[in-house]
């Protein structure tokens, strides 16, 4: 069984001057435990829309999403949040951090959700994930104090602390140096890995998309797969088409929908009804 698959799914929105603007058409994909796919397309072209409906933070126009074999449109917002927080991680490729909150507090967010042993061990394992991702001297660090990249592995961290079974990666190395981009894909893999979860990743580098087992192209709404070992390289692509090269190596900028307010607000169902477990392990 799929764990997320998505039929027929479109997505449109409504212009000022009352015309539509389709974003995606007709959309079918589906994403198994422990698959690694990747979707390349240019600045523009729904990838991180579709990233989006994937993850349950928004809704097709048309089409439906499936998760573990349920219909989310069914899911009432309570379920829905609890299902997202507990089973989705999301690299944003804004980051998304907590301004003012240091990197330990932003990745000890997620588990704060958690209930039992989880809960109460959140400090310690934020503290590992960010050894692992090469942060264990930044734990008191606030995003102001970090740059871009230190920023991208925080969010990084953020995404993986509660071992997702569904791992989103907007542009996760988009900001960082070849090494150190490297080693991040290597420990989105490896811990992918260990917890047989699905990767889906978004990127314009095609050494990174190299690392998926299935390959996709968004192009003008619409997905279709995507040959890698055929593809030219940016440069090769430049010379004989730009606007292929646009679509293989320019980053996409697509405002994520969710606030860090908005992420807050809607895990806070899923803390109310833990708060009673985390008491009975407490006493």
């Amino acid at each position: 069984m799929s764990l997320v698959r998505l039929e027929g799914v479109s997505k449109h929105v409504l212009l000022p001057d009352d015309s539509r603007l389709d974003i995606l058409r007709g959309i079918d994909l589906a994403v198994a435990a422990g698959d690694h796919v990747a979707i390349v397309g240019r600045s523009g072209s729904g990838k991180s829309t579709l990233l989006n409906l994937m993850g349950m933070l928004d809704r097709p126009s048309e089409g439906a999403v499936w998760f573990r074999g349920e219909p989310v449109r069914k899911m009432r917002r309570g379920k829905l949040d609890r299902l997202r927080g507990g089973n989705v991680g999301f690299v944003f490729q804004q980051f998304n951090l907590l301004a003012g909150r240091t990197a330990l507090e932003n990745v000890e967010m997620p588990l704060g959700y958690a209930s039992g042993r989880e809960f109460w061990r959140r400090r310690r394992t934020a503290s590992e994930m960010l050894e692992r991702v090469g942060l264990g001297h930044r734990l008191e660090s606030t995003p102001e104090q970090m740059s871009g990249g230190e920023q991208q592995r925080v969010a990084i961290a953020r995404a993986l602390v509660r071992r997702p079974a569904l791992i989103l990666a907007d542009e996760p190395t988009g900001a960082l140096d070849v090494e150190t981009g490297a080693t991040v894909m290597e420990l989105l893999d490896d811990i992918a890995s260990e917890a047989d979860a699905a990767l889906v990743t978004i990127t314009h580098d095609l050494h990174v998309a190299a690392r998926a087992r299935r390959h996709y192209r968004l192009d003008a709404g619409v997905l279709s797969s995507f040959d890698l070992s055929s593809a030219p390289t940016p440069a090769e692509a430049e010379a004989s088409a730009p606007e292929l090269a646009e679509s293989v190596a320019e980053p996409e900028l697509e405002p994520a929908p969710q606030t860090h307010a908005g992420i807050e607000a809607s895990l806070d169902v899923s803390a109310r009804e833990d708060a009673p477990e985390r008491a009975e392990v407490a006493s």
